[in-house]
């Protein structure tokens, strides 16, 4: 974990509700995709963890929807503004368990690490596919972006929009040696009881310190009770419990 300053660099919209933040600064302590960073903002006392979408050298990229008071502050900062951000928590992805062919399962906003996994990935040589789920069309962000990875790349909407009507679960293909799921709890449930084989799951939690010291964001799984900010926030699908 480290604490830096980073300076916005582009916060555009990528619908009407999710925005791309670009920040110039230290990314060195990005180290494995699916980690996430806790930025303070302005007469807020507690920070707002946003994962990564993305991290070069120097550069740093986040996608994230505006839901509240923080975010919302967040959506109207504009170029050349600097923000207080600790970097480099969680435990990120474990590529090392993709096989041949990872699937990699996102909703909604959940689909945003999912790209710095499959550029990865990609990197790696792997045939990755790609599912992606949302509500609407209008909420559709980084199909392209996933394709020009060279991502085999489904859409699902639930109304039936654009792409695949349906969920994500709706979108699964028949071959594949590991998945990587991130979404809400619903679409993560139904992944675990719909997905064959193994796989990660990334956990959505509301954090008060965001790195373990707080215990505000424990949950339960088979070896007792982990952290989501410092022991997750991605489990192993044969480590998680589900409540009744």
């Amino acid at each position: 974990m480290k604490k830096g300053i980073f300076t916005i660099e582009q916060n555009v919209p990528l619908t009407d509700s999710v925005y791309r933040l670009r920040l110039a600064g230290d990314a060195s302590h990005v180290t494995a995709p699916g980690q996430f960073v806790n930025i303070a903002l302005p007469e807020l006392f507690l920070r707002r963890p946003i994962s990564v979408c993305d991290a070069a050298p120097g550069l740093l990229t986040l996608i994230y929807k505006t839901v509240g008071k923080g975010t919302e502050k967040l959506a109207v900062m504009s170029p050349g503004q600097t923000l207080d951000i600790l970097t480099g928590l969680g435990n990120g992805f474990d590529v090392s368990l993709a096989g041949k062919r990872p699937l990699l399962l996102g909703g909604g906003i959940g689909s945003a690490p999912l790209y710095l996994l499959a550029r990865y990935l990609r990197q790696q040589g792997k045939d990755v596919a790609v599912v992606l789920g949302f509500n609407t069309k209008s909420e559709v962000f980084y199909e392209k972006e996933f394709h020009a990875l060279g991502c085999d790349v489904t859409v699902t909407t639930a109304d039936g929009s654009y792409g695949t009507p349906g969920f994500v679960t709706d979108g699964l293909p028949e071959n594949y040696s590991f998945y990587y799921a991130c979404g809400p709890e619903p679409m993560l449930r139904a992944v675990y009881e719909r997905a064959a084989g193994s796989g990660q799951m990334s956990f959505e939690a509301r954090m008060g310190c965001g790195f373990g010291a707080c215990m505000g964001c424990t949950r339960q799984t088979l070896a007792g009770p982990k952290r989501v900010c410092r022991d997750g926030p991605v489990f192993r699908k044969e480590e998680i419990l589900w409540e009744a």
